[in-house]
């Protein structure tokens, strides 16, 4: 193992324990599948582009956005589920697919035009546009958590900087 994986390793889980102690006391979602992929980006690249807050901010602010603009636009309450197998070339299951293709379509775009581009955030854009969390308050919940996430990296980095006992 390279120096400081063993820290890196349990740094994600500490990152992603604070939302999801939230989630816990509060029940709603603040843990979804896009957030261990930035939480990983956070605890393993030393500082980057794709690490700086504007970005996994930005990145995920306008895959909510992107999301909830496709699947409210095409594919609303359609009752179809990316759990469910759905009939053959069924026109409900094209608006689905579409949704989310326009969603990562969208969030690119967005992402490159405000120079916020974090990968993780085209999953958080698929989360919304597929129906997995479509309201509006699930998109300000997700924003919540990852705005949560920033900030404990960011203050734990900030005292780790202070203290520099363990390279990430």
């Amino acid at each position: 193992m390279r120096e400081g994986a063993a820290f890196s390793t349990l740094y994600v889980g500490v990152l992603l324990a604070v939302p999801g102690l939230l989630a816990w006391v509060t029940g709603q979602p603040l843990i979804f599948p896009s957030l261990g992929p930035s939480a990983f980006l956070l605890a393993t690249v030393r500082e980057g582009e794709v690490t700086a807050p504007h970005r996994v901010i930005g990145g995920h602010v306008i895959g909510v956005a992107a999301g909830l603009v496709a699947y409210h636009a095409i594919a609303p309450e359609l009752g179809v589920s990316v759990t469910a197998a759905a009939p053959m070339l069924a026109t409900a299951q094209l608006r689905f697919v579409a949704s989310g293709v326009v969603a990562v379509v969208l969030t690119t775009g967005g992402m490159l035009a405000t120079e916020t581009a974090h990968p993780p955030a085209c999953a958080t854009t698929l989360i919304v546009s597929l129906g997995l969390l479509p309201s509006i308050i699930d998109g300000a919940l997700i924003v919540v958590a990852v705005v949560v996430l920033v900030a404990v990296h960011e203050l734990v980095t900030h005292e780790r900087s202070v203290g520099e006992s363990v390279p990430i």
